[in-house]
This record gives structure tokens, sequence and C-alpha cells, in this order.
């Protein structure tokens, strides 16, 4: 076979071939699946964005991405709190002092052929209820490959240029982007308060001057203008910055104290007035097909470019339809990225290696002869689970055409974005003779535990639990995280240290460093790699956050399907740790009444598909309710979780499961008698008379999607739930309301139409 890059057609195929697997998973196969790619996507995400170190190609990470999208897609509740789809690049390095971005630097969804482009501009469409011939101007411009940059001017200086980082918080860099020529120190004529964005990168030319002047002294080359670009960038000498060839190309912006224009191209205009580059490919489009004939001139010029670019961005034209359309969790509604096909290489397997993570999960990893794929040298792939490395789907269907994969074979090696290479197929022409199948362990190669595989999930997990070191270590690398307790000078490194000295083996001990080695400072100051200085300020680092913010200590748990966005919704309901925890044990019960009642579902469907009739899920699900016997306070404590808009029964069970385990809740209880626990901050909705309000929608909308009106109630401090419960406020009824509108009715809550509702809020 020889060495192809993938049509856009393939790439488009593969894409869809993940749709189709998505729609065939079970829910427990989804679970371990987004569990895999949750894993992945943030390890890509740290070596690109924090290590300028990039693991996959663009074209991985966006097929994981989408695949990952897809199974959310099926099934919503099992969305994890970490999910890649609430995550913007990686956390800032401890290099830098930090900024925090008065707007979020956000990234972009992403295309990858025709159909996505089409699907794109009809969602929008149907979001905004326009009809298909209402007119929509799109803008269409190259993306380019480099590092995104955010400028804040005031009163027409240049105050502060900081890096994207994890989206809310990035480096400060002020220093070294004053030395890029193309980077204007004043404007004339500017708002007081412009914030300009755009990407830093690197022309071929520049980067081929620069490997060659590093060489010749002696120095590190870089394997690609984006590495050279972000390295260069990222200097703490600004010195060396200046001598390296940065260019920027401005195309976007941040806070603002006036509006820059009325569309999208007319602000890139003023931009270009003000004295920033703009990009001269960035196109004005009236319909798809103007923007997709744009999107293959460009495809068709790319290697003439002189810079290098990984595909087509497009955005509504209309600022003020961009406004009303409004922001997801980490993408703008009104924006996205047209990418270029992926890419390939073939290499020899040299080992398979076996990983044990926070959750227990067994991840094969290839270690492979290192080969450049897309300008990215890659030594590490993944090879997801045993099914995958056997050739076959977590459904026993054939993958690869049955080719299983071993050690020694010459692999393809597919990078389709900026995370986790993955080894896509085998040439068995090439296979060594004594090559064998894998064997993949049934014990943790860490704690010698057994390693089982629950029906339905394709991961296979250490049983071992608080006793692997493995669990344990990453436990608490992920409890020191950026998004958990982000302790200054306690890094992974750290972490592996004290806890093979048995300094740190859970938590609390975190907590208890100091008191618990005599002094700890002395202790600690006579450390390899530890001064008297250094060990003062871990530990009062330690001591800052005691006080710590309530979302930060339940997302620090490591709870399975507890990540940042769950932890918080979790953080805001129930406000206070006290409440948290006891509605959690209360609801302990009832978990287990409701793994019955699903069991019970899944038997009567089967005995209901044998006989030819129609399953009686509902009565199924009361009967074994109904046996279980569950304590009234039980069965509301788990109504209440499971009701919390973005929870549900996955992430719910995840919290009993570990409530209930007596040596899990006895090590969460001495953590927590060493914390001051802060509940969420207020949201800034004030005089809004729906500000904690827990508000559910039903029936048909006219006068906006019901997308908009979701945004626009959580805009104004109101929950949103999906199901109609005793602690609903307020139910908007539109035509057509059924189930949702009766129970209502049943217990007194408040109900008005979508009229009303608009003048409540004050948009009548």
């Amino acid at each position: 076979m020889q060495d192809e890059q993938p049509r856009e057609g393939d790439m488009a195929e593969e894409i869809r071939d993940a749709e189709k697997a998505a729609a065939t998973l079970t829910e427990e196969e989804a679970r371990a699946r987004l569990a895999e790619l949750a894993e992945a996507l943030q390890s890509a995400n740290t070596a690109y964005y924090a290590e300028d170190a990039p693991t996959l190609s663009d074209a991985q990470f966006d097929a994981l991405k989408r695949e990952n999208a897809a199974i959310e897609a099926r099934f919503p509740h099992l969305k994890r709190a970490d999910s890649p789809t609430e995550q913007v690049g990686a956390a800032p390095s401890e290099g830098f002092a930090k900024v925090t971005h008065s707007e979020r630097m956000l990234s972009l969804a992403n295309a990858f052929d025709d159909a996505d482009v089409v699907d794109f501009v009809a969602g929008i469409r149907r979001y905004l209820g326009l009809a298909e011939d209402a007119p929509l101007s799109f803008t269409a411009e190259p993306k380019i490959d480099g590092l995104s940059l955010s400028l804040r001017y005031e009163k027409g200086a240049l105050v502060t240029a900081a890096t994207r980082g994890d989206g809310s918080v990035g480096e400060n860099v002020t220093a070294n982007a004053r030395t890029i020529a193309d980077i204007p120190e004043h404007l004339d004529g500017a708002p007081d308060v412009l914030e300009v964005r755009g990407e830093v990168y690197m022309s071929h030319a520049d980067f081929e001057a620069l490997n060659q002047r590093q060489e010749a002294a002696g120095g590190k080359t870089f394997a690609n203008p984006r590495n050279a670009a972000a390295g260069s960038l990222r200097q703490l000498d600004a010195g060396i910055t200046r001598a390296r060839p940065l260019r920027f190309f401005a195309y976007s912006w941040g806070e603002l104290s006036e509006p820059l224009a009325e569309t999208q191209i007319e602000a890139l205009a003023r931009l270009r007035a003000l004295g920033f580059t703009i990009n001269d490919r960035t196109r004005a489009c009236e319909t798809v097909d103007e923007m997709l004939a744009h999107y293959r001139a460009i495809e068709q010029d790319r290697a003439t470019l002189g810079y290098d670019i990984d595909g087509v961005v497009y955005k509504l034209n209309d600022l003020s339809l961009q406004r009303r359309l409004g922001m997801r969790s980490t993408t703008p509604r009104w924006a996205i990225a047209h990418k270029f096909p992926a890419e390939l290489a073939w290499t020899r397997l040299e080992a398979i290696d076996i990983q044990v993570g926070r959750t227990g999960a067994l991840s094969p990893v290839a270690r492979l002869t290192p080969v450049t794929v897309g300008g990215v040298v890659v030594s590490n792939a993944t090879l997801h689970n045993e099914d995958y490395i056997a050739g076959r789907d977590n459904r026993g269907q054939p993958i690869r055409d049955g080719k299983d994969i071993r050690v020694g074979d010459w692999v393809q090696v597919y990078r389709a974005g900026d995370v986790i290479p993955k080894v896509a197929d085998v040439d068995l022409s090439k296979r060594p003779g004594e090559a064998v199948p894998f064997a993949f362990p049934t014990v943790c190669p860490e704690c010698g535990s057994d390693a089982v595989r629950e029906e339905g999930d394709s991961v296979r997990r250490c049983t071992g639990g608080l006793i692997c070191p493995a669990q344990a270590v990453e436990k608490l690398k992920h409890f020191v995280s950026r998004a958990a307790f982000d302790i200054e000078g306690l890094g992974a490194k750290q972490v592996e240290a004290f806890y093979g000295d048995e300094w740190m083996k859970e938590p609390v001990d975190i907590f208890k460093l100091k008191d618990n080695y005599g002094s700890g400072l002395q202790q600690l100051k006579n450390r390899e790699g530890w001064g008297e200085k250094s060990a003062k300020n871990l530990f009062d680092a330690i001591e800052e956050k005691r006080k710590i913010p309530l979302k930060r200590v339940i997302f620090a748990l490591g709870v399975r399907h507890v990540g940042e966005v769950a932890a918080d919704d979790l953080a805001r309901h129930f406000g206070r740790w006290d409440a948290f925890e006891t509605a959690v044990v209360q609801a302990i019960p009832a978990a287990a009444a409701h793994r019955a009642g699903e069991e019970a579902v899944a038997a009567e469907q089967a005995a209901a598909k044998a006989e030819g009739r129609r399953a009686q899920i509902s009565d199924a699900r009361r009967k074994a309710w109904e046996g279980a016997e569950v304590p009234p306070e039980a069965k509301a404590a788990w109504d209440d979780l499971v009701g919390i808009d973005g929870i549900g029964a996955t992430v719910a069970l995840s919290l009993t499961d570990t409530f209930a385990q007596e040596a899990e809740r006895a090590s969460i209880d001495r953590l927590v008698a060493h914390l001051d626990i802060q509940p969420p901050e207020a949201r800034a909705t004030e005089g809004s008379p729906v500000a904690g309000k827990t508000v559910v929608f039903t029936g048909s909308l006219e006068k906006m999607t019901r997308a908009e009106a979701k945004a626009r109630a959580e805009s104004l401090g109101a929950k949103v739930s999906g199901s109609v419960s005793a602690k609903t406020d307020l139910v908007v009824a539109g035509p057509g309301a059924g189930s949702k509108a009766k129970k209502a009715e049943d217990l007194g809550i408040e109900m008005i139409d979508e009229d009303g509702w608009l003048a409540l809020i004050g948009d009548g």
C-alpha cells in the first residue's frame, strides 16, 4: 500500500462510520467509549496547547471529537462533566503570569465535508427561524495553523497580550508580542477598549531560514512552523522572540467599548484601517455554493500560500445575528471550521503497553518507530481497547476487514486532529513470521488485581481500587489539576514522588503534609529538587486552597462521569457541601431501585420481542421500583438529582456508587474536615424576574426556537429543566404541550404561554 492522504470524501466516510457505530452502541458501551475519548482528547489538548508538542494530527483530533459528539447526541444523559465538547485548549503554562480573558477565547466546531457545511447553514436557519430562501451572508477565510493571541488596547495603547490558554485564562506574553512587527503598539481612532484576536504564525521561508540558523549554531530545530511560532512566542526571554520572524493575522475581537461595524467583513476592514494585517483571501459569500467554491480555491492554492493552514473558517456576516445565536459552552453557533483532509503514514509497531487510568481503565498504547505525520513526529498512538486490537468493534463485528494488530506489524498511523494518533490499518504483507496475536491482560499490570470487563463495557478495568497505585496516583494528579484544587508547585511529578515515599496516599494527606513530617519545612527543603523557599511556597499554596469553591471540590473527587460542567451544575443546584452530600447519600437506595428498574425494562423488552407484543416499559419500571420499597426521602432525593439539567441517571449513579463505598466515603469526609468550602458565586442577574427559578419549556414555541429560549432563560439566572417536578417554579407551555402541562396543572405549578414568557423577561 502507498502512503496517500485521504480525500475529503474518505474523511467524511470515516466520520459517518463513527456516527453509524455510535448509533448501535449500547448505553454501557457508549459510557465506556466516552471515557476513552475524554482521556484521549484531554491528553492531546495538553500536548498541543500547553507543551507545543502535538501528538495527533488535526484530522484525528477532529474525528475523535466528532465521534464523541455523535455518542453524546444519542445518549445526552451520558455526557461527562469533562466532556471534550466542554473544553477549550489547555491550562496555561506555569512559566508565565496568568491573564483572565474578559471574554472567553472559544474554539470552533468542525466540518469535514460539504454536507456538514450545508447542515451548519441549515442549523442557523432553524435556530433563527429563517426560511430557506431568506438571504444569509457568510465570510470565508483561511484557518491559520498557528498560536491564538488576544491583544488588549485601552485608549489606543497596547496593554496586554495573552495566549488562549484554557479559553478563560491565558499566558501573559505582552513583552514578546511587542516584538512582532505586525502588531501595532498604538492605534488611532480605535474604541477606548478593543481586544483584537488573531493568530501568530511563521511563514515557510522564515521557518526554513530559522532552522538553518539554529542548526548552524548547534541549537534546537523545529518540526514545523506552528511549533516554531508557538515556541518563539512563549519564550521567557523576549529577546529570543525578537530574533524570531513571527507574524500576525487579525481575524476577530473580544471585549469592545463600542461596536466596530454591523457586519463581519466591515469589522475586518475596520481592523485593517487601524493597522492590522487581515488575510487577503477572506471573502464574503452569499450562498453555500459560494462558500464551498472558495474552500476549493483555497485548498488548491494551499501549497503556494507561503504559510500553513488547515482549513477554511465560515462566519455569519451579520453581527446582530451572531449575537442572537450566541455561544455553546466552547464554540460559537455562528462559525465553523471546514477542515482539510487527514494525513497518514506507515511505520513499525514496536510494542504495546498497557496504562492504568484514574478509573481503573486499562488503555493499550502503541509504541511506534518514530514517523512524521503532517509535520509532527509521532511515536505513540492509541489502540482504544482489546476489541480494537483484535480487529472487531465492541459489538463483535469486524473492523479493518478483521485484521488484528500485532507487535512487529507495519501499521498505518492516522492523525485527524491535534490529539492522540491512532493505528488505522495493518499491512499483512509485511507481518513478521514470528508475530503472535496480542494477549490483553486479565490482571492489572500495576497491582495484580483482576481486570474485569463488565457486560456491555468495551473497557477492561482494574478492580484494585484504592490499593492500585496507578489509580491512586492518577486520582491524586486529578485532585491537584488546574480545574480542581490547582495547588501551585504540586504537579504530577511531585505527586508521584510524594506517593512513592508514602507522604501522600489520599487527598487529605496534602493538607496534613506539613504536620505529618515534623516541621514539614525541614523535611521537605532537604529533599532533592527542593529548597527552603520552594518548600515554604508549597505549604503556603496548600494553605491557600483550604478555602475552595464547591464546584472545584466536587470535580476534584474524580467521580466517574463528573467533569467540570457537571460539577458546576451540581454546585449551583445544591449551593453547599452538606446539602450536596446529604442528597447523594439519601439517593443511594433509589439508585439501586433505578438499576433494578432498567434491568426489568430490558427483560420486558426482550420478552415482548420474543412474544411479538408491545413492551410494557412503564409497568416494568414501576413494579421494580415498588418491589424495592424505596423510602420517600430517597425517591425525592433521586428525582432531585436526576432532574438537574445536564446530570441525569448516569452521573447520579456514579455519585451514589462513590458515596456508597465505605472506604471512599470515609476518605472524602476526612478531606472535607480540612476545608472551608465556598458556595457558588451568585450570577449577575440583578433585577431578573426569573433568577434562581426552575423553568420548563414544553410544546411548540413560535417566536423563538427552543434553543434560544433556553439560552435566554439561563442568561437571566434561571435553571432550565427537562422535566416537571414539585421543585419546578414555572412552566412555559406552547401549542401541543402534553404530559408536562398536565403534570404542572396537577401540581399547581404556574403556567404561562410564550407571549407571557416574553413579557415576563422584558422581551415582549
